[in-house]
């Protein structure tokens, strides 16, 4: 697979978890913590996929790098907003496990590429 295939296959792939979220955020609780926690993770988890666009348009090697750090902190917090869905019992874990392991990859893929682009 070329570095483009996988920067469209990525971008197509960080979509789908935005999407997913957007899905989960609309069939949340209607409590004020679950909207409240709930609009974090939107935040941060379409900001992901928006960043790893805005990633691949780069115009340099430090913009690249730049964009890639954004997506790692957005991902993280991503996977934090997961967490603490499922530790505030507000969703069980068996219901955001596929989520929770989607995001972790990507926090991973990402962490690694910023990593190697560092050098």
């Amino acid at each position: 697979m070329t570095d483009v295939e996988f920067a469209e296959q990525f971008k197509k792939r960080t979509k789908s978890f935005a999407l997913r979220i957007i899905r989960l955020f609309q069939a949340l609780p209607k409590n004020e913590e679950a909207k409240i926690i709930g609009k974090q993770l939107l935040r941060s988890a379409t900001s992901v996929a928006a960043n790893y666009r805005a990633a691949c348009r780069a115009r340099s090697k430090a913009a690249f790098y730049s964009k890639l750090s954004i997506v790692v902190e957005e991902a993280d917090e991503s996977l934090f907003w997961i967490e603490i869905l499922i530790e505030a019992n507000i969703l069980p874990e068996s219901k955001l496990a596929d989520l929770k392991q989607e995001i972790t990859e990507i926090v991973s893929v990402v962490a690694k590429a910023r990593k190697s682009t560092s050098q």
